[in-house]
Order: C-alpha cells, then sequence, then structure tokens
C-alpha cells in the first residue's frame, strides 16, 4: 500500500468518525492534506469518455464520485453531482463518477448504460465492477466525494448525502485558487 494511499485511508477513516460525532464542517483542507489523487486506472471500461487518469485531468478542478445506481443515497445525491457537472465545467470542474456495484445485478453495463441515459448523467462515468478503483481509493461508501485540486492532490472529501451547500463551497474554493 502506498504512502498516499495510508494517508488517504487513515484522513477517510477520521473523517467518517467526525461526521459520526456531528464535528466535520465544510472545511476545505490545506493542500497536501491528504495526498494525491489515486488511480482511476482499474475500470474495466468507461462510459461518456475515453479512460482519464491523473496526468489527463491535471489542471483541472476534479470530483470523483463513487456511486452505484440502486443505492437510494446515490439517488438522491446525482442531482446535485449533475448541476454541477453542468454549472461548472467552463470553470474546470470535471466530474468522474466511479460505479462501483454493490449488488450483482448491478455488474449488467447494458442495465447500466441505461440508468447513466436515465439519469442524465453526461460526465465520464469509470465501470468499477471487479472493485479495482474502490480499493486503489481505500473508499467504503456510496456515495463518495472526493475533491481534487488543479495539482492533483485530494483536498475535501464527503461521504453519504446531503451537505450539498458545503460541498458547492468546496468547489467554488477550488475552482478560485490558481494553478
Amino acid at each position: 500500500m502506498t504512502t498516499d494511499r495510508r494517508r488517504l485511508l487513515n484522513v477517510a477513516s477520521v473523517a467518517l468518525a467526525l461526521v459520526g460525532l456531528g464535528l466535520a464542517g465544510g472545511q476545505l483542507m490545506a493542500r497536501d492534506n491528504y495526498g494525491a489523487m489515486p488511480s482511476l486506472a482499474g475500470a474495466s471500461r468507461w462510459l461518456n469518455s475515453p479512460p482519464l487518469d491523473a496526468p489527463a485531468l491535471k489542471g483541472k478542478v476534479v470530483l470523483v464520485d463513487f456511486w452505484t445506481w440502486d443505492c437510494i443515497n446515490c439517488q438522491r445525491s446525482l442531482p446535485h453531482v449533475n448541476d454541477w457537472a453542468r454549472r461548472y465545467a467552463d470553470q474546470g470542474l470535471v466530474v468522474v463518477g466511479v460505479h462501483t456495484p454493490e449488488y450483482d445485478y448491478e455488474h449488467d453495463v447494458g442495465q447500466l448504460k441505461s440508468k447513466v441515459a436515465s439519469l442524465g448523467i453526461a460526465y465520464p462515468v469509470a465501470v468499477d465492477n471487479d472493485y479495482q478503483v474502490w480499493n486503489a481509493w481505500g473508499n467504503q461508501f456510496w456515495p463518495a466525494h472526493y475533491f481534487v485540486d488543479r495539482q492533483g492532490q485530494v483536498r475535501h472529501v464527503h461521504f453519504g448525502e446531503g451537505d450539498y451547500a458545503g460541498q458547492e463551497k468546496v468547489i467554488k474554493a477550488l475552482l478560485d485558487e490558481k494553478g
């Protein structure tokens, strides 16, 4: 396990504990606090995009959204993620959905394509049926939002639904930072 991944796992555990205690706010973390963006290379295929990786995303603010189509919490957060993807694309935000299925029937890529279309998802979606990306990021939750700055550093994480105003503030703050 790389040092950056270990640090991201530790921060994710602390963040979850803070959420449980009601202490986590929308604070934007200092540079390098979470480490470099982990790999997206484990996706078995991509929808709406050719494969993406950290070098291709450098210079962009990235929101990596771990979701699965039959998760009610994901269904409630997707309209916000869709809105951010549309509203902030011209300012440099790239949303990357990582579809990691919870149930066996969610592995069907044909069904996933239909769900992506019906949900109005136009941003890139990594198909993560084998949990390669999930494991690379040390993720444990649906939905999980990882906010990456223009230098490729994970700067903020949010697990579960809610605090959409706070998450949007993180997006705006990262977009306002000079590259």
